[in-house]
């Protein structure tokens, strides 16, 4: 008896990505008119865009005629849209940003008519743990995945969510291919063998790839087809149909980082690491902006729903990951520009009718409690912000911008000695690497270990080292360090490396701003397993961070550094990888391409670089105290 295989059509919709956003939008008007017009005649039963409503808004922008015909649609459960407002990573959006996506997609959608709803991550580099109970806050009890699984079955409980496991992937373009249908028949048996190893007797087919449009004749394709193959009937129809049909037993409570069956490119938490220094200070400050304006009324709720709209678009994966054109990223950076002008300005605008104070202020007056880290000419805010006073030439002064002063100054010391630096019994090293990889994964090269910064002398906070100087400035608890430089090196990944009293196999780490614990081989040595053959993705000891990594009553917490490494008795946090190509197909680490080889010279970060992180002795599980130094809460202020 043949097994019967639910077919879902789908285009994966990156909005931008190897071509620009405008670039990829023009290609949609195309895609989903053809999606349209094929669902409005009845030739397919459904459509499934992906999981996220971006797409479609896009699309509405320019065919705002068809928005009657699309909730049509919707009602009658032929097209199905949403929970999310944008497809987002899972490991660099915190769980404020998180939230709101789901918040503002599910408020689209319903408004739209759509009532059935999937967590949807098709092609998201891994999955957060911390995911699932998300998704069940909202209502939400499916959810499907594919990176990152190794070897579960096709069905499982993923932290308590149904949760589907897309064996061979969401990218199936074989009806596109220009072959004959024998041939077409030939590769989905074997396909379709290989999914059923670890299937129920039903199946899940996705058909469909990145921005794929549908074939005009798929149905007539699929009834060829289904003559031809011997143990399979494929039937056309939507993910929901498939999860009436399955059982979900096995188990699985942890996150889902497995690279041993797909690609999870890990390098992607590194690549332009200015990214994701805007997105987490967008992501905070946006935070407190939001915080300040509930308390006093949500007088600016519309304008913050903006900002988050831009910092979302910005956090789609191929954005926030760093893994698209030098165009893409330069077009990311205005949003990230445009966000800090909005929440700054929303902050500045309460403070100055509510006068409180904040952990950072500019004015034209020196302010007991805080110091000067900065002086710049320009106008006092109390003018810029007055609707009845515009600034004129003589309303030009001295701007000092104020950090408030710790209430009290750390008891940690560094100390040098004899070319070494210290923090108690922990050595701090600083070490320049190879990177013959790209923006998905880091290329590393065999026998290269890295060379470590020669360290000339220690004075006036100041480290000095032949590859940078470093400032250090002293907290309430913890050391705080700054460098700065000019980067003049391509190819090469630069990391701060605390070498510590014991081999590193387990770490605390921040994950959706909660505390999750990661075990290492310590001795696992990545270089003597870098692959010979096709299909292989090294695995590594790397892994992502938000703002703090833990291990053995050591923290370090930093201003938008999200990756780290374990090695032995190390526990390394990137401070800058250099590349230059978005997949690279020689990259020793991963023997198959990740996408295409497009020069990106941008990501080499050329020129000035400044990288800033705290370092301290603490209780993980006060580990929330810690992060407040680092990010004060603006409303305890208030």
């Amino acid at each position: 008896m043949k097994k019967t295989v639910t077919a879902y059509l789908h285009t994966h919709w990156d909005r931008e990505w190897y071509r620009e956003f405008e670039v990829f939008r023009l290609r949609l008007l195309r895609v989903f008119d053809n999606v349209l017009n094929m669902l409005e005649a009845e030739k397919i039963p459904s459509f499934y865009f992906d999981g996220q409503v971006i797409a479609l808004l896009d699309y509405l922008e320019f065919r705002p005629g068809k928005k009657k015909l699309v909730k049509k649609l919707i009602r009658e459960k032929k097209l199905f849209i949403g929970p999310f407002y944008c497809l987002v990573d899972e490991f660099l959006t915190d769980r404020k940003c998180f939230e709101k996506n789901l918040e503002i997609g599910l408020k689209i959608s319903q408004e739209f008519g759509c009532e059935d709803f999937i967590g949807y991550f098709a092609d998201t580099f891994g999955h957060s743990k911390s995911i699932p109970p998300i998704l069940k806050k909202y209502g939400i009890d499916k959810a499907i995945v594919w990176r990152g699984v190794g070897d579960l079955p096709a069905e499982f409980i993923f932290n308590g969510v149904n949760t589907v496991n897309l064996i061979r992937g969401y990218f199936m373009d074989i009806f596109s291919a220009n072959i004959s249908v024998e041939e077409k028949a030939g590769w989905l048996e074997k396909d379709l063998d290989k999914i059923a190893q670890k299937a129920s007797n039903h199946l899940l087919l996705p058909v469909g790839a990145d921005h794929l449009g549908i074939e005009c004749d798929i149905k007539e394709q699929i009834d060829k087809v289904n003559k031809l193959l011997c143990n399979y009937k494929i039937v056309l129809g939507s993910p929901f149909d498939y999860f009436k049909k399955v059982k979900f037993k096995t188990v699985f409570n942890d996150e889902l980082r497995d690279n041993s069956k797909t690609f999870i490119l890990p390098g992607s938490y590194s690549a332009r690491r200015n990214l994701k220094q805007y997105n987490t200070k967008c992501s905070y400050l946006l935070e407190q902006a939001d915080n300040i304006q509930k308390f006093y009324g949500s007088k600016y709720k519309n304008v913050i729903d903006y900002a988050y709209k831009l910092l979302l678009q910005n956090q789609a994966h191929d954005s926030i990951c760093g893994c698209s054109t030098d165009l893409v990223h330069r077009e990311n950076i205005t949003r990230y520009e445009k966000i800090l002008q909005i929440a700054e300005t929303v902050i500045e605008e309460l403070r100055l009718i509510h006068n409180f104070k904040t952990p950072l202020m500019k004015s034209s007056q020196k302010l007991e409690g805080y110091e000067v880290i900065e002086t710049s000419q320009g106008f006092d805010n109390s003018i810029l912000y007055d609707t009845q006073k515009i600034p004129v030439t003589e309303d030009l002064t001295t701007i000092y911008t104020l950090k408030r002063k710790p209430r009290k100054t750390t008891d940690l010391k560094l100390k040098f000695s004899d070319g070494r630096l210290f923090l108690n019994n922990i050595e701090i090293e600083f070490i320049k690497r190879i990177d013959m990889g790209d923006t998905y994964n880091f290329g590393a090269v065999y026998g290269d270990y890295g060379e470590k910064a020669k360290i000339s002398s220690f004075r006036k906070n100041v480290v000095k080292t032949n590859f940078f100087d470093v400032k250090i400035d002293y907290g309430e608890n913890l050391i705080n360090f700054k460098i700065e430089w000019d980067n003049k090196f391509k190819n090469k990944l630069w990391q701060v490396r605390f070498v510590l009293p014991n081999p590193v196999d387990t770490t605390f780490s921040e994950d959706m701003n909660t505390i999750i614990q990661r075990h290492f081989d310590p001795d696992y040595d990545m270089l003597l397993h870098l692959p010979k053959k096709r299909g292989i993705e090294v695995k590594t000891n790397f892994a992502p961070m938000q703002r703090l990594v833990w291990a053995q009553g050591f923290g370090v917490i930093t201003k938008g550094l999200t990756e780290y490494e374990v090695f032995k008795n190390t526990l390394s946090v990137t401070l800058l990888r250099s590349t230059g190509i978005i997949s690279n197909p020689q990259n020793p680490s991963r023997s198959t391409p990740a996408g295409p080889p497009l020069e990106v010279p941008d990501a080499q970060l050329l020129g000035h670089n400044s990288v800033e992180f705290s370092v301290g002795f603490f209780d993980i599980n006060d580990w929330q105290n810690y992060i407040n130094e680092v990010y004060p809460p603006f409303i305890q202020a208030v």
